[in-house]
C-alpha cells in the first residue's frame, strides 16, 4: 500500500465559514481544485489548522477529506497528539474512514524521554495497520527526532509500514542522514512548502507534501525534476522559494496559504481561527500579489 504514497501530495487548508465550523462545500471545492492542479493525493497535517481542531473536528475533517478525494489519491491523516490514547484514538478511526496511511508527530507539549517517545510512536503505530509516516515537524514546532531513533523504528517496522517526512533544519541534509542510517531503505518526503525541493529530490526522496495553494507550481516543479530539466527546474524553483522564504513560522503558513487559496478563487475567506501569531498586512498582500504572478510566468 505505501507504493501509493509518492510524487506531490498536498497538506490541505481547512476553509471556516461565519460561525468557525468547518465548511465542507468549500473543502470539497479545494480538493477537486487540489487534483485538478496535479496533485497525486491529499493530506491532513498542521497547516489544516489540527492543533485548533477539537480531536472531534479532526476525526470529521479526516472523514470528508476521505469523502471528497473519492478514491482520485492517497489520503494521509495526520494522528499526532499529546496523549497516546488520543493519538491512537485518532488513528484508529482514520483507518476505520477509509484514510490510506497516518502521519505521526511526536507530543509538542513537552520534549520527552526517548524511552518515552519511542514508546508513544510505537503505541501509535501498532494501533492499526495502515503505512505510518513519521513527521518531524522541529522545523515549525516540537522538539528534533534524533536519527538513531527513525532508523531504529524503521528497522523495527520496515519501509514499507514506515515513512519519514524529516523536516528538521538543514532539510537536505538530514534527508541524507537518514538514508545514511537507514542504509538507503528509508522512503522520505520533503515539507516546508517546497522551498528546498530541488536539494532534498536529489537526495532520492520519494515526495513531497507541500502547501495547497501552489500545488500547480510544486506539480510543475516536480515533473521537471523527474524529467532531468535542470534548467526549467530552476526557473520554477526560483520565484517559488522566494516566496516561500517570506512565511514566518506555522501560522505564517496558514495565512499564506489561505491569502493565496483566496486569491486564485479557491476560498471565499481566509478565515484562521485565533489567537494567531501572525496576520498578513497590506504591504504582504501587494508582496503575495507580485509573487504569485511571477511564478505564475515562471510555470508558463
Amino acid at each position: 500500500m505505501s507504493d501509493q504514497l509518492s510524487g506531490v501530495l498536498p497538506v490541505i487548508a481547512t476553509p471556516f465559514d461565519e460561525e468557525w465550523e468547518i465548511d465542507a462545500t468549500q473543502l470539497e471545492e479545494e480538493i477537486d481544485w487540489l487534483f485538478a492542479n496535479g496533485a497525486d493525493g491529499i493530506v491532513v497535517a498542521m497547516v489544516s489548522e489540527i492543533l485548533r481542531l477539537s480531536t472531534q473536528e479532526r476525526m470529521t475533517l479526516n472523514a470528508l477529506a476521505v469523502k471528497f478525494a473519492a478514491e482520485r489519491g492517497p489520503v494521509i491523516a495526520s494522528v499526532g497528539a499529546e496523549s497516546t490514547k488520543t493519538a491512537r484514538e485518532i488513528s484508529a478511526h482514520a483507518r476505520d474512514v477509509g484514510a490510506t496511511a497516518v502521519m505521526v508527530t511526536p507530543p509538542l507539549l513537552a520534549v520527552v524521554s526517548a524511552g518515552q517517545l519511542e514508546e508513544y510512536l510505537g503505541a501509535v503505530i501498532d494501533s492499526c495497520d495502515l503505512p505510518v509516516v513519521l513527521q518531524d515537524a522541529s522545523g515549525y514546532v516540537g522538539a528534533s527526532i534524533d536519527v538513531d531513533l527513525q532508523a531504529s523504528l524503521l528497522r523495527r517496522y520496515g519501509a514499507e509500514r514506515l515513512l519519514l517526512k524529516p523536516e528538521a533544519e538543514p532539510l537536505g541534509q538530514r534527508a541524507s542522514e537518514l538514508r545514511t542510517a537507514t542504509r538507503d531503505e528509508a522512503r522520505i518526503f520533503d515539507g516546508s512548502g517546497g522551498v528546498a525541493l530541488m536539494d532534498t529530490f536529489a537526495r532520492g526522496i520519494v515526495g513531497t507534501m507541500p502547501g495547497p495553494d501552489l500545488v500547480w507550481a510544486v506539480r510543475a516543479l516536480w515533473t521537471a525534476l523527474e524529467n532531468g530539466d535542470t534548467a526549467r527546474a530552476l526557473t520554477i524553483s526560483n520565484p517559488l522559494t522566494a516566496l516561500i522564504s517570506m512565511v514566518p513560522g506555522l501560522d505564517g503558513y496558514v495565512a499564506f496559504e489561505k491569502r493565496m487559496l483566496v486569491a486564485q478563487g479557491v476560498f471565499t475567506s481566509a478565515r484562521m481561527r485565533g489567537p494567531v501569531a501572525y496576520a498578513i498586512d497590506p504591504q504582504t498582500e501587494s508582496f503575495l500579489d507580485a509573487q504569485l504572478a511571477l511564478l505564475r510566468r515562471a510555470v508558463g
